[in-house]
């Protein structure tokens, strides 16, 4: 098979590396596709990239094959991977799923110091978890241990005041409008410091 058979595996060398195999791909489709998605001309594409016009259009249009050279320089202006060159991206990535949840119909979920109400419980294989939480615990010693999960988590405070506990800093106390990140296996936990239970904004990473 030869470098043009639109069957043959695409193989890149790098410098001192091992290659690269990708499935058969359209380079020059995939590069005006990559270009198009950033609304780029071929001019704006060629000065990102460092090559001159027609020697984008060229690969564009399958006259040319690129040199790894090349390839770098059209990934560092695409600011992608070169191996991302020739991966088109996955369907399950845009296949425009979207779910919707009224306020107050999530899935509950109580337990003795929060009271969770689940979100976007349609979505299966979801990479977040969202769920609004209203915070009844009033001290730590209300909490079996600290809470620790895989991944990141984000916070946000909807009402009232809540003291962040955390095992490697200082609580942190937090009003409506003030948010957190941090890592989940961090042990952590959250109580209620105003008179009202507060309410919150958990979104946990998945994976």
């Amino acid at each position: 098979m030869t470098a043009r058979d639109p069957k043959a595996i695409i193989r890149i060398a790098r410098s001192g590396g091992p290659e690269i195999e990708a499935e058969p791909l359209d380079l020059g489709a995939r590069v005006r596709e990559l270009r198009k998605a950033r609304n780029w001309t071929l001019e704006q594409a060629a000065s990102q990239a460092g090559l001159a016009r027609s020697t984008l259009s060229k690969i564009e249009n399958g006259q040319m094959s690129p040199t790894y050279e090349a390839l770098k320089k059209l990934a560092v202006g695409l600011e992608i991977s070169v191996p991302q060159l020739f991966t088109p991206p996955q369907r399950e990535q845009v296949n425009g799923r979207m779910a919707i949840t009224r306020g107050g119909e999530g899935a509950d979920y109580a337990t003795a110091t929060y009271e969770h109400e689940l979100l976007a419980e349609s979505l299966t294989k979801k990479q977040m978890l969202p769920y609004r939480a209203r915070v009844r615990a009033r001290s730590m010693e209300e909490f079996d241990g600290w809470v620790r999960h895989d991944g990141e988590e984000f916070l946000y405070v909807l009402t009232g005041v809540i003291q962040l506990y955390t095992e490697f800093y200082e609580p942190i106390e937090m009003r409506r409008g003030d948010s957190a990140y941090y890592d989940a296996t961090m042990g952590h936990n959250v109580i209620s410091v105003s008179d009202e239970d507060a309410t919150i904004l958990w979104v946990t990473s998945l994976g």
